[in-house]
């Protein structure tokens, strides 16, 4: 009987080292940084990610080895902060992050590069990298330009809690309630997909965005006939909803995506 219960005891102590061991590990995991770290050389994508969890800490470090394989990893990952070079093969840096923000405006994005000359940061700062660090470097300064950026970009968020977008000269949306207001004072509650697209419409308006970009966030494909038809549809629906303002046009630019017009 005594070995019985000094068995169960220690079963049942076993058990609760394991389970406080798992919360406080997942707290852990809550707070720490998931970083995307695009580089096409090995040795330095090992350098760095080493650095960053091993020598700095609080870093979950995900890796790619170029352009195409970042894309991938930053759907399946959703990280915190991407940190990537520019000249990769099969796709570079600048093609990366100008498809990124064809879905994500938020994510901050840091370029790491020797190509530091004038022509090539604007061409950066224009496809929507947000700072870059020069090659060489050493882990603790890129920690900084990390935080340094996480902090920026927490402020702007909290700033713009309310996500509101004036359309054209009769319409407002709020992407937070998913309401399109009328200046008349008629308000339309819209589905999630329908406030989703007419908020990256808003966001990118007078540029074009791609129908792949559009499809991989909404419909989580890029080629299917279902989904782009389905497109169609809610295209549609958003041309009809915003019809009393004639200064506003979404147009189709065949064979490439959709642009919000204001006149």
């Amino acid at each position: 009987m005594a070995l019985s219960n000094t068995l169960y005891l220690g079963v049942w102590m076993l058990f609760s080292i394991l389970f406080f061991t798992f919360v406080a590990y997942s707290k852990i995991r809550e707070i720490m940084i998931k970083l995307l770290l695009v580089e096409d050389d090995a040795n330095l994508r090992y350098i760095v990610q080493g650095g960053l969890e091993d020598m700095i800490g609080g870093y979950e470090v995900v890796t790619a080895a170029n352009g195409e394989e970042g894309l991938q990893q930053c759907k399946e990952h959703h990280p915190d902060v991407i940190v990537s070079d520019i000249e990769m093969p099969v796709m570079d840096g600048y093609e990366m992050v100008r498809r990124i923000r064809e879905t994500d405006g938020e994510t901050p994005i840091l370029f790491s590069s020797a190509l530091v000359s004038p022509k090539d940061v604007v061409k950066g700062y224009e496809i929507g990298a947000n700072n870059y660090i020069k090659k060489p470097f050493i882990p603790e300064e890129l920690d900084a330009h990390i935080h340094a950026l996480l902090k920026l970009s927490k402020g702007e968020k909290a700033k713009d809690e309310s996500q509101c977008y004036k359309i054209g000269k009769e319409y407002m949306l709020d992407a937070t309630h998913a309401t399109l207001k009328h200046t008349s004072g008629v308000n339309k509650t819209l589905t999630v997909r329908e406030t989703g697209l007419l908020q990256m419409l808003c966001e990118k308006r007078g540029d074009v965005i791609r129908r792949e970009a559009i499809l991989d966030k909404f419909w989580n494909t890029e080629d299917d006939f279902f989904a782009s038809r389905s497109l169609d549809v809610f295209v549609t629906k958003l041309r009809k909803l915003l019809s009393e303002d004639d200064s506003i046009t979404i147009k189709t630019v065949k064979g490439v995506g959709l642009m919000l017009i204001e006149n």
